[in-house]
Protein backbone atom coordinates (compact mmCIF):
# COMPACT_ATOMS: atom_id res chain seq x y z
CA UNK A 1 0.00 0.00 0.00
CA UNK A 2 1.45 3.42 -0.85
CA UNK A 3 0.04 7.05 -1.09
CA UNK A 4 1.53 10.22 -1.63
CA UNK A 5 0.05 13.08 0.85
CA UNK A 6 0.63 17.31 1.01
CA UNK A 7 1.91 17.28 4.60
CA UNK A 8 -0.58 20.27 5.46
CA UNK A 9 -3.32 18.97 5.54
CA UNK A 10 -2.57 15.27 6.17
CA UNK A 11 -1.04 16.99 9.20
CA UNK A 12 -3.88 18.73 10.26
CA UNK A 13 -6.06 15.42 9.62
CA UNK A 14 -3.88 13.67 11.44
CA UNK A 15 -3.86 16.15 14.46
CA UNK A 16 -7.33 16.01 14.90
CA UNK A 17 -7.80 12.22 14.69
CA UNK A 18 -5.14 12.49 17.29
CA UNK A 19 -6.80 14.29 19.87
CA UNK A 20 -9.15 11.33 20.53
CA UNK A 21 -6.64 9.30 21.05
CA UNK A 22 -5.78 8.34 24.69
CA UNK A 23 -3.16 9.39 26.79
CA UNK A 24 -3.31 6.63 28.98
CA UNK A 25 -4.75 3.12 27.98
CA UNK A 26 -4.28 -0.61 29.05
CA UNK A 27 -5.35 -0.93 25.68
CA UNK A 28 -2.65 -0.57 23.30
CA UNK A 29 -3.61 -0.46 19.94
CA UNK A 30 -5.56 2.33 20.94
CA UNK A 31 -2.12 4.12 20.96
CA UNK A 32 -2.41 4.94 16.96
CA UNK A 33 -4.52 6.39 14.82
CA UNK A 34 -6.15 3.98 12.01
CA UNK A 35 -5.94 4.92 8.47
CA UNK A 36 -8.25 3.60 5.47
CA UNK A 37 -7.95 3.90 2.18
CA UNK A 38 -11.05 2.93 0.51
CA UNK A 39 -13.49 4.33 -2.26
CA UNK A 40 -14.28 7.44 -0.39
CA UNK A 41 -10.46 8.62 -0.17
CA UNK A 42 -8.36 8.35 2.49
CA UNK A 43 -9.65 8.93 6.07
CA UNK A 44 -7.91 8.90 9.91
CA UNK A 45 -9.57 7.81 13.07
CA UNK A 46 -8.62 8.36 16.66
CA UNK A 47 -10.52 6.74 19.37
CA UNK A 48 -10.62 5.75 23.77
CA UNK A 49 -14.08 3.81 23.00
CA UNK A 50 -15.73 6.61 24.70
CA UNK A 51 -15.11 9.44 21.78
CA UNK A 52 -13.75 8.74 18.60
CA UNK A 53 -13.00 11.21 15.16
CA UNK A 54 -12.92 10.35 11.49
CA UNK A 55 -11.44 12.75 9.45
CA UNK A 56 -11.06 12.60 5.70
CA UNK A 57 -8.17 13.87 4.16
CA UNK A 58 -7.42 16.15 2.02
CA UNK A 59 -4.66 16.21 -0.50
CA UNK A 60 -3.52 12.22 -0.63
CA UNK A 61 -2.86 10.60 -4.06
CA UNK A 62 -2.74 6.65 -4.42
CA UNK A 63 -4.13 4.15 -6.74
CA UNK A 64 -4.34 1.63 -3.29
CA UNK A 65 -6.78 0.22 -1.02
CA UNK A 66 -5.90 -1.00 2.93
CA UNK A 67 -6.04 0.09 6.15
CA UNK A 68 -2.69 0.89 8.53
CA UNK A 69 -2.17 1.92 11.57
CA UNK A 70 -0.13 5.03 12.45
CA UNK A 71 1.65 5.38 15.98
CA UNK A 72 0.33 8.67 17.18
CA UNK A 73 3.11 10.03 19.39
CA UNK A 74 6.07 9.26 16.62
CA UNK A 75 3.80 10.05 13.42
CA UNK A 76 2.61 13.04 15.34
CA UNK A 77 6.61 14.25 15.46
CA UNK A 78 7.78 13.64 12.49
CA UNK A 79 4.63 15.46 10.89
CA UNK A 80 6.15 18.92 12.87
CA UNK A 81 9.65 18.20 11.93
CA UNK A 82 9.27 17.52 7.95
CA UNK A 83 9.90 20.55 6.03
CA UNK A 84 9.06 19.37 2.66
CA UNK A 85 5.53 19.76 1.34
CA UNK A 86 4.89 15.95 0.41
CA UNK A 87 5.92 13.10 1.73
CA UNK A 88 5.03 9.52 0.86
CA UNK A 89 3.41 6.49 3.30
CA UNK A 90 4.24 2.90 2.31
CA UNK A 91 2.58 0.31 4.15
CA UNK A 92 4.20 -3.63 4.58
CA UNK A 93 3.05 -6.09 6.75
CA UNK A 94 4.56 -5.58 10.18
CA UNK A 95 6.30 -1.89 9.22
CA UNK A 96 5.21 1.49 7.35
CA UNK A 97 7.60 3.93 5.76
CA UNK A 98 7.59 7.72 5.86
CA UNK A 99 10.09 9.04 3.00
CA UNK A 100 10.33 12.78 1.87
CA UNK A 101 13.02 14.62 -0.11
CA UNK A 102 15.74 14.58 2.21
CA UNK A 103 14.60 12.11 5.36
CA UNK A 104 13.02 8.91 5.51
CA UNK A 105 11.05 6.78 8.56
CA UNK A 106 10.83 3.19 8.89
CA UNK A 107 8.75 2.85 11.88
CA UNK A 108 6.88 -0.55 13.34
CA UNK A 109 2.61 -1.00 12.96
CA UNK A 110 0.67 -3.07 14.76
CA UNK A 111 -2.47 -5.10 13.10
CA UNK A 112 -4.73 -2.55 12.03
CA UNK A 113 -7.51 -5.68 12.43
CA UNK A 114 -7.36 -5.38 16.31
CA UNK A 115 -8.70 -2.10 15.69
CA UNK A 116 -12.33 -1.59 17.20
CA UNK A 117 -14.77 -0.48 14.50
CA UNK A 118 -15.84 3.04 14.69
CA UNK A 119 -19.63 3.73 13.68
CA UNK A 120 -19.65 5.85 10.45
CA UNK A 121 -22.28 8.62 10.08
CA UNK A 122 -24.96 7.03 8.00
CA UNK A 123 -28.25 8.26 9.36
CA UNK A 124 -30.79 9.87 6.54
CA UNK A 125 -33.02 11.08 9.42
CA UNK A 126 -30.92 13.90 11.87
CA UNK A 127 -30.89 17.37 12.87
CA UNK A 128 -28.82 20.40 10.91
CA UNK A 129 -27.30 23.45 12.88
CA UNK A 130 -25.49 26.36 11.43
CA UNK A 131 -21.70 25.65 11.90
CA UNK A 132 -20.82 29.08 12.85
CA UNK A 133 -23.42 28.93 15.40
CA UNK A 134 -22.94 25.55 16.60
CA UNK A 135 -19.36 26.35 17.76
CA UNK A 136 -20.86 29.79 19.43
CA UNK A 137 -23.43 27.38 21.43
CA UNK A 138 -20.44 25.15 22.54
CA UNK A 139 -17.83 27.77 23.44
CA UNK A 140 -21.08 29.73 25.85
CA UNK A 141 -21.98 26.52 27.34
CA UNK A 142 -19.10 23.35 28.21
CA UNK A 143 -16.93 25.77 30.32
CA UNK A 144 -19.91 25.37 33.16
CA UNK A 145 -19.82 21.46 33.03
CA UNK A 146 -18.10 19.58 35.72
CA UNK A 147 -16.00 16.61 34.17
CA UNK A 148 -15.20 15.88 37.99
CA UNK A 149 -19.16 15.37 39.24
CA UNK A 150 -20.20 12.10 40.06
CA UNK A 151 -23.56 13.23 41.05
CA UNK A 152 -26.51 13.69 37.92
CA UNK A 153 -24.76 13.73 34.21
CA UNK A 154 -22.80 17.56 35.21
CA UNK A 155 -20.02 15.75 33.03
CA UNK A 156 -21.70 16.84 29.58
CA UNK A 157 -23.87 19.39 27.98
CA UNK A 158 -27.50 18.81 27.37
CA UNK A 159 -28.94 18.66 24.01
CA UNK A 160 -32.87 18.83 23.92
CA UNK A 161 -34.25 19.54 20.20
CA UNK A 162 -38.31 20.59 20.22
CA UNK A 163 -40.14 22.56 17.50
CA UNK A 164 -37.18 23.39 15.13
CA UNK A 165 -35.14 24.66 17.94
CA UNK A 166 -32.07 23.32 20.01
CA UNK A 167 -31.20 23.87 23.05
CA UNK A 168 -27.94 23.11 25.09
CA UNK A 169 -27.41 23.34 28.91
CA UNK A 170 -24.56 23.34 31.15
CA UNK A 171 -23.77 23.26 35.02
CA UNK A 172 -21.54 22.14 37.48
CA UNK A 173 -24.61 23.41 40.36
CA UNK A 174 -23.10 26.31 41.30
CA UNK A 175 -23.33 27.90 37.53
CA UNK A 176 -25.82 27.34 34.88
CA UNK A 177 -25.57 28.25 31.06
CA UNK A 178 -28.45 27.61 28.28
CA UNK A 179 -28.34 28.92 24.80
CA UNK A 180 -30.59 28.26 22.18
CA UNK A 181 -30.68 28.27 18.51
CA UNK A 182 -32.69 27.64 15.75
CA UNK A 183 -32.21 24.19 13.82
CA UNK A 184 -33.30 22.35 10.48
CA UNK A 185 -34.07 18.58 10.18
CA UNK A 186 -33.28 16.24 7.43
CA UNK A 187 -35.59 13.52 6.92
CA UNK A 188 -37.64 13.14 9.70
CA UNK A 189 -35.49 12.80 13.02
CA UNK A 190 -37.57 12.48 16.11
CA UNK A 191 -36.67 14.57 19.16
CA UNK A 192 -35.03 11.52 21.86
CA UNK A 193 -36.71 10.04 24.23
CA UNK A 194 -34.46 9.77 27.03
CA UNK A 195 -31.92 12.44 28.15
CA UNK A 196 -29.36 13.84 25.93
CA UNK A 197 -25.97 14.48 27.47
CA UNK A 198 -22.82 14.76 25.30
CA UNK A 199 -19.43 14.65 27.23
CA UNK A 200 -17.75 17.71 27.46
CA UNK A 201 -14.58 16.76 25.71
CA UNK A 202 -16.78 15.46 22.80
CA UNK A 203 -17.80 18.40 22.17
CA UNK A 204 -15.04 20.29 22.69
CA UNK A 205 -13.34 17.72 20.09
CA UNK A 206 -16.01 19.14 17.72
CA UNK A 207 -15.63 23.08 18.24
CA UNK A 208 -12.14 22.69 17.61
CA UNK A 209 -12.66 20.65 14.31
CA UNK A 210 -15.75 22.53 12.61
CA UNK A 211 -14.08 23.78 9.27
CA UNK A 212 -14.75 27.40 8.91
CA UNK A 213 -15.69 26.54 5.19
CA UNK A 214 -18.53 23.82 6.52
CA UNK A 215 -21.94 25.29 6.40
CA UNK A 216 -23.65 23.17 9.06
CA UNK A 217 -22.95 20.56 11.70
CA UNK A 218 -25.47 17.90 11.32
CA UNK A 219 -26.49 15.47 14.64
CA UNK A 220 -28.18 11.90 14.67
CA UNK A 221 -29.23 10.92 18.38
CA UNK A 222 -29.33 7.29 19.12
CA UNK A 223 -30.26 5.18 22.07
CA UNK A 224 -27.12 5.51 23.81
CA UNK A 225 -24.34 7.23 21.65
CA UNK A 226 -24.50 10.48 19.19
CA UNK A 227 -22.94 11.06 15.94
CA UNK A 228 -22.05 14.47 14.83
CA UNK A 229 -20.51 15.57 11.37
CA UNK A 230 -18.97 18.79 9.88
CA UNK A 231 -17.35 18.88 6.46
CA UNK A 232 -14.50 16.16 6.35
CA UNK A 233 -15.06 15.21 10.22
CA UNK A 234 -17.27 12.78 11.93
CA UNK A 235 -17.60 12.61 15.73
CA UNK A 236 -18.82 9.87 17.47
CA UNK A 237 -19.55 9.81 21.24
CA UNK A 238 -21.27 7.74 24.06
CA UNK A 239 -24.02 9.67 26.02
CA UNK A 240 -23.53 10.32 29.50
CA UNK A 241 -25.40 8.40 31.92
CA UNK A 242 -27.19 9.65 34.82
CA UNK A 243 -29.76 12.80 35.40
CA UNK A 244 -29.32 15.87 34.38
CA UNK A 245 -30.52 18.39 36.68
CA UNK A 246 -34.30 20.41 35.80
CA UNK A 247 -31.90 23.25 35.23
CA UNK A 248 -35.14 25.39 34.12
CA UNK A 249 -36.82 25.73 37.50
CA UNK A 250 -33.11 27.43 38.48
CA UNK A 251 -33.82 30.42 36.39
CA UNK A 252 -35.66 33.19 37.90
CA UNK A 253 -38.28 34.52 35.86
CA UNK A 254 -37.60 38.08 37.19
CA UNK A 255 -35.86 39.85 39.12
CA UNK A 256 -35.96 43.59 41.13
CA UNK A 257 -33.77 45.24 39.20
CA UNK A 258 -32.03 44.90 35.44
CA UNK A 259 -29.08 46.66 34.87
CA UNK A 260 -27.45 46.93 31.15
CA UNK A 261 -23.55 46.49 31.14
CA UNK A 262 -21.28 46.04 28.35
CA UNK A 263 -18.77 43.04 27.75
CA UNK A 264 -15.69 44.25 27.21
CA UNK A 265 -15.66 47.00 30.49
CA UNK A 266 -17.00 44.79 32.45
CA UNK A 267 -14.72 42.16 32.05
CA UNK A 268 -11.82 44.35 32.47
CA UNK A 269 -13.30 45.52 35.78
CA UNK A 270 -13.58 41.84 36.79
CA UNK A 271 -10.38 40.77 36.21
CA UNK A 272 -8.80 43.73 38.34
CA UNK A 273 -10.76 43.05 41.04
CA UNK A 274 -9.45 38.89 41.01
CA UNK A 275 -6.24 40.07 41.34
CA UNK A 276 -6.45 40.49 44.89
CA UNK A 277 -7.87 37.10 45.67
CA UNK A 278 -6.76 33.74 46.82
CA UNK A 279 -7.65 30.64 47.23
CA UNK A 280 -9.08 31.19 50.82
CA UNK A 281 -10.84 34.07 49.78
CA UNK A 282 -12.12 33.99 46.68
CA UNK A 283 -15.16 36.53 46.41
CA UNK A 284 -15.43 39.65 45.10
CA UNK A 285 -18.43 42.11 46.23
CA UNK A 286 -20.10 43.62 43.84
CA UNK A 287 -22.24 47.27 44.90
CA UNK A 288 -24.87 48.96 42.59
CA UNK A 289 -25.71 52.22 43.94
CA UNK A 290 -25.73 55.95 42.44
CA UNK A 291 -24.72 54.76 38.66
CA UNK A 292 -21.59 53.46 39.54
CA UNK A 293 -20.58 49.54 40.06
CA UNK A 294 -17.89 49.02 42.59
CA UNK A 295 -15.93 46.00 43.27
CA UNK A 296 -13.79 45.19 46.20
CA UNK A 297 -11.81 42.18 47.09
CA UNK A 298 -9.81 41.14 50.32
CA UNK A 299 -7.20 38.28 51.12
CA UNK A 300 -5.25 37.72 54.00
CA UNK A 301 -1.54 38.49 53.51
CA UNK A 302 -2.39 39.55 49.97
CA UNK A 303 -3.98 42.97 50.07
CA UNK A 304 -7.35 44.77 48.81
CA UNK A 305 -8.37 46.15 45.80
CA UNK A 306 -11.30 48.56 45.05
CA UNK A 307 -12.74 48.84 41.15
CA UNK A 308 -15.47 50.75 39.97
CA UNK A 309 -17.39 51.05 36.81
CA UNK A 310 -20.13 53.48 35.47
CA UNK A 311 -23.03 51.88 34.70
CA UNK A 312 -26.83 52.97 34.69
CA UNK A 313 -28.42 52.70 37.60
CA UNK A 314 -30.83 54.65 40.17
CA UNK A 315 -32.26 51.86 41.81
CA UNK A 316 -31.78 51.07 45.86
CA UNK A 317 -28.08 49.69 46.81
CA UNK A 318 -27.31 46.10 46.05
CA UNK A 319 -24.17 44.19 47.50
CA UNK A 320 -23.63 40.66 46.40
CA UNK A 321 -20.58 38.88 46.67
CA UNK A 322 -19.96 36.83 43.36
CA UNK A 323 -16.79 34.42 43.02
CA UNK A 324 -14.97 35.96 40.05
CA UNK A 325 -14.03 32.95 38.04
CA UNK A 326 -17.57 32.52 37.25
CA UNK A 327 -18.38 35.61 36.47
CA UNK A 328 -14.69 36.32 33.99
CA UNK A 329 -15.48 33.14 32.54
CA UNK A 330 -18.91 34.00 31.15
CA UNK A 331 -17.58 37.49 29.88
CA UNK A 332 -14.71 35.88 28.01
CA UNK A 333 -16.66 33.94 25.74
CA UNK A 334 -18.51 37.36 24.40
CA UNK A 335 -17.48 39.86 21.97
CA UNK A 336 -16.17 43.43 23.93
CA UNK A 337 -19.11 44.58 22.60
CA UNK A 338 -21.67 42.44 23.73
CA UNK A 339 -24.48 44.14 25.64
CA UNK A 340 -25.57 42.01 28.36
CA UNK A 341 -28.65 42.26 30.96
CA UNK A 342 -27.76 41.87 34.51
CA UNK A 343 -30.63 40.63 36.54
CA UNK A 344 -30.62 40.89 40.19
CA UNK A 345 -33.05 40.37 43.52
CA UNK A 346 -31.02 40.56 46.31
CA UNK A 347 -27.63 39.30 47.86
CA UNK A 348 -28.72 35.77 48.55
CA UNK A 349 -30.68 34.64 44.95
CA UNK A 350 -29.10 33.99 42.10
CA UNK A 351 -28.36 36.02 39.38
CA UNK A 352 -28.62 35.84 35.62
CA UNK A 353 -27.21 37.36 32.82
CA UNK A 354 -28.73 37.37 29.30
CA UNK A 355 -27.72 38.21 26.08
CA UNK A 356 -30.91 38.87 23.84
CA UNK A 357 -33.03 35.73 24.14
CA UNK A 358 -30.71 32.77 22.93
CA UNK A 359 -28.69 32.76 25.77
CA UNK A 360 -28.33 32.54 29.50
CA UNK A 361 -26.16 32.23 32.47
CA UNK A 362 -26.89 32.03 36.36
CA UNK A 363 -24.81 31.98 38.87
CA UNK A 364 -25.38 31.19 42.57
CA UNK A 365 -23.50 34.33 45.16
CA UNK A 366 -21.73 33.12 47.67
CA UNK A 367 -22.38 34.02 51.69
CA UNK A 368 -21.16 37.53 52.21
CA UNK A 369 -20.07 36.31 56.09
CA UNK A 370 -17.50 33.90 54.25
Amino acid sequence: MQLTCQRSPFSAAFQAAASAVPARTPKDVLRNVYMHLGSNGVELVGTDQEVAIRYLVDGVTTTSTGEALLPTNRVSSILRELQDESFDITVDEQSLTLKAATSQFRLSSEDPRDFPPVPEFDATDYFRIPSAVFRQIIRRTSFATDAESTRYALGGLLLEFDDGRLTVAATDSRRLAVATAVCESEGSPKAPEKTTVIPTRAMSLLERSIDPSAEFVDIAVRDNDVLMRTGRCVIYSRLVEGRFPKYRDVIPTSGAVTIPLTAGPFHAAVRQAQIVTDEESRGVDFVFRDAMVTLTSRAQDVGESKVEMPIEYDHEQIRITFDPRYVADFLKVLTPETLVQLQLTSAEHAAVFRVEDSYTYVIMPLAQNR
